[in-house]
Formats: C-alpha cells, structure tokens, sequence
C-alpha cells in the first residue's frame, strides 16, 4: 500500500491555444517536478481543471503521466465527480493503468448528507482495489464532509488510505489526526496551512505552489517533517505572499500565470476560466522577481 508524504504538487493541465492539451509543455513540467525532488504528482485534481476535461482526456491524462513517471515518484490522479457511477468508472481506469491512488472529491453541487457522501465513498472502496485520498474542499462543493464521518470510512475501508483536508478549519484537521486509524494520513490540501498542520501532526500536503516552486516549497514541507521549525518557518514566510496571490483570483488562474511568466506553459485556459487579471499580473509578478524566480527562468 502506498505511503503518502512530503510534497505531493497538484499539477496544472497545460494547454495550447486552441484549447487542446499542450502534451509536450506537460511532459517538461511532470519532468521538471521530479526533477526538483517533489514527493508525488497529482494530475486532474482541481487545479488541473479536472471539471474541463472530458473522459476520454481523463483517461489519457492519466495514461501518459503515469507512462512519464514510471513509478520513480506516487502518481495519484483526481477522478472524483458529482457522480458515482462515473467516479466509479474513471476510477477503475485509473487503477487499470496503473496509478498509485485516487483523489476523489467530495460531489459537488449535488449537497449530499453525510450518510450521501459515506454511500458514495463506500460505493467506489467497494468496487475498485486502488487505495482512495478523500479530498474535503467544502469552498467548491458546498458540502463539508465532517470528521466523523472521514474517520468512519477510514475505519471502514482499509484502501481509504488519506484524506487531502482543505477545508481551512484546523480543529476539524485536529480532529482527524487524534483518531485516524495506523494506516490513513492527514494532507494539508491548501499551501498556506500546510506548516500548522504537519506541526499537529499531518505528514504533507498536495500543492498549488510546488507547480512553479517545487524545490523552494518541498524543501519547507521536508524541514517540517524533519523537526527544522526554524528553517521551516523562514522559508514558508518567504513564499507567504506567493500562496496567498494563488488565489487572488480562482485557482488555477494565477498559478498558469506564473508558469507562463518562467516560460512553462502557455496562459491558456478553458471556459469559463479567463486569464489573470493586469492589476493582479503585476502583484504576482513583483512576487515572483521579490524571491528570484524570475531572474533565475530568464538565466535558465
């Protein structure tokens, strides 16, 4: 059963112009992330505007990344939708093609009860044998799937192997770290909260900034990890304003945006998502030279 730790990067789905998926700019940034030491890929999650990508792109995201990894890192591919059935459907995909895990998101829009959102997580544990992330985001789902009820299904089914907890409440996180099982982990699943996390006992976080900052962040979440506070703190606080301008505008607007600024990816999105705006251009990119990213692009 895989071990989830350390940085794991939600990567961003590149692509061109036309709105088709630029598969060489995302072979060079999966490369790039590897290369940079992060501890495990997570593509078609949120931001890798998952909700814009039909099946058959699914499949072949997963496909391809999975193929470029080649099992030197965790590949854990986002297939949770509104929908069981489909979500049960991409799921086996996934476990056919031989990723490591499955981050499935709480439905969205439907609004499920508690016993809803236990249904549906118990339906996919009991159809597939590929071990599931449980991802609480409860500002894009409008449900928050309680502690209670993670730790149940946890109990429940040993596959259910972690949660991705990005629901911004710290006792909740609290909560779920004084009783998880041996065999589930606590994710941070938003970058800024990461630290107060593993500090209570989380073991990592799936990232928005390791797409742009995967050394910088991973070796924050290492020193963490390894007990370095101090280390640890200085380097979060240099990336502070950085995770917070991630979301100045909805993820993944400004994260493609400072990729393409180091020449990465192109700023290409699918509607309804629409680029960055000038006046928040300029505070990401003054972020960006503030801690040498930029200047170290143009000599790269």
């Amino acid at each position: 059963m895989v071990r989830l730790r350390g940085t794991l990067t939600a990567v961003v789905t590149p692509f061109q112009r036309d709105g088709s998926i630029d598969w060489d700019s995302f072979q060079r940034l999966v490369e790039f992330q590897i290369r940079s030491g992060v501890e495990g890929l997570v593509p078609i999650g949120s931001t890798g505007e998952g909700a814009t990508l039909d099946f058959g792109e699914k499949v072949e995201v997963i496909a391809r990344v999975v193929e470029w990894v080649g099992k030197r890192v965790p590949v854990i591919v986002g297939t949770g939708t509104n929908d069981t059935r489909t979500t049960i459907a991409l799921t086996r995909e996934a476990q056919r093609l031989g990723a490591d895990a499955a981050l499935v998101v709480c439905p969205y829009y439907n609004k499920p009860t508690q016993q809803g959102l236990y249904a549906h997580f118990q339906a996919i544990a009991e159809a597939v044998e590929l071990p599931l992330v449980l991802y609480n985001v409860p500002s894009r789902t409008a449900v928050n799937m309680t502690a209670e009820t993670q730790l149940r299904l946890a109990e429940d089914f040993p596959f259910i192997i972690a949660t991705k907890e990005a629901s911004g409440n710290l006792e909740q996180v609290m909560e779920l770290i004084a009783a998880a099982p041996e065999h589930f982990s606590v994710l941070a699943g938003d970058d800024a909260l990461a630290l107060p996390i593993i500090a209570c006992g989380g073991v990592g976080v799936v990232s928005v900034i390791s797409n742009y900052a995967p050394q910088q962040f991973g070796d924050c979440i290492r020193a963490a990890l390894n007990g370095e506070w101090e280390r640890a703190r200085r380097l979060h606080y240099a990336l502070f304003p950085l995770m917070q301008l991630n979301f100045v505008e909805s993820n993944p607007i400004p994260v493609k945006a400072a990729l393409a600024m180091l020449g990465m990816v192109e700023e290409a999105y699918r509607l309804p998502l629409t680029p960055l705006q000038s006046r928040h251009r300029e505070m990401l990119e003054r972020a960006l030279r503030g801690i040498g990213l930029l200047q170290t692009a143009a000599r790269a």
